[in-house]
């Protein structure tokens, strides 16, 4: 019987140059609040693929959308006034 040998520590260990920068982690967390808005318009557009959109369903998506919009609206404003670089 051979023994299979795992290399569990290559594949989970990264060297430091592939690990995210701290700036880069920042980057993310400024962008966390568009990320969490797509995600729920997204999740609200999956619910309607299935079923006839009632008026409340309309509202749901139509307010993903105005979320999505004015998360991106925050974020290309501090990018452009420099506080996301």
């Amino acid at each position: 019987m051979e023994h299979i040998v795992t290399v569990q520590e290559a594949v989970t260990t990264l060297p430091d140059w592939m690990e995210p920068t701290d700036s880069e982690l920042d980057a993310i967390e400024a962008e966390l609040p568009q990320i969490r808005a797509d995600v729920e318009a997204l999740d609200v557009q999956i619910a309607l693929l299935n079923q006839t959109p009632t008026e409340l369903d309309q509202r749901r998506a139509r307010r993903g959308r105005r979320r999505v919009l004015s998360e991106r609206a925050t974020l290309a404003n501090r990018a452009i006034s420099g506080a996301v670089a």
